[in-house]
């Protein structure tokens, strides 16, 4: 019989099932459950996710830092072919290393294309490295101080007092992640950009447990590997 390859999305799910329901090794309580639940619905109630670049879009220019202090230009990458880039929120959010782990996964499709990928966090160079280290990455990791590039993309949120006190209860240090004390966060993002700078593809959620297939963005791909700068 031939093996089934679990989806992201299947994968996503399966672990958000079993984190909600306090299993081993999360053990986490209801109500801090409930306040996630609550933060998220609101943030998709709010609309922000609408206000975010879409295809058809010009993507801004950036440069940020790789875990190594090299600087890296979207401009120059451009030059070489389309540009698949993924905003994440950080090392610490397991949804977000299994995206990166599937786009590891999806890379030689992207590269057959002629696409370079980027994956974008505001978190600071050593945990940018962790990333790469614990997903055996194969692809930049940037580093977005402030998220303003984030915000560009329309991505960037701050998040809500009740939010930021469930994370320092929980230990959880957005501002020692990021050296950065904003709490803001970007929404998850996924666009593909051609040569010329306009975007083919974009998939952002406020669900920060819902992500796009990395075979989603083959399409957009194609079409940009026909088309010469």
């Amino acid at each position: 019989m031939k093996e089934t390859t679990m989806s992201l999305q299947a994968k996503l799910d399966a672990f958000k099932a079993d984190f909600e329901a306090g299993k081993p090794p999360y053990n986490v309580p209801s109500s801090v459950i409930e306040v996630m639940r609550r933060a998220t619905a609101e943030l998709i109630a709010s609309g922000a996710a609408g206000k975010a670049l879409k295809a058809g879009d010009r993507a801004p220019a950036f440069t940020l830092n790789d875990p190594d202090g090299n600087p890296v230009s979207s401009t120059d990458l451009l030059v070489k072919g389309p540009l698949v880039v993924s905003f994440y929120r950080g090392v610490w959010c397991p949804y977000c290393d299994m995206e990166l782990q599937a786009l590891q996964g999806a890379l030689p499709s992207f590269r057959e294309l002629g696409a370079n990928l980027i994956a974008i966090s505001p978190q600071t160079a050593v945990n940018s490295r962790k990333s790469v280290r614990q997903n055996s990455l194969d692809f930049p990791i940037l580093s977005d101080t402030h998220n303003d590039v984030a915000a560009s993309f329309g991505l960037r949120f701050a998040l809500p007092d009740y939010l930021v006190e469930l994370y320092q209860n929980l230990k959880n240090d957005l501002p020692g992640f990021n050296g950065d004390e904003s709490w803001t966060l970007p929404m998850p993002g996924r666009f593909v950009i051609g040569r010329d700078g306009v975007i083919l593809y974009a998939e952002v959620n406020p669900d920060y447990t819902r992500r796009p297939e990395p075979e989603d963005m083959l399409p957009a791909l194609r079409k940009a590997s026909t088309v010469t700068a």
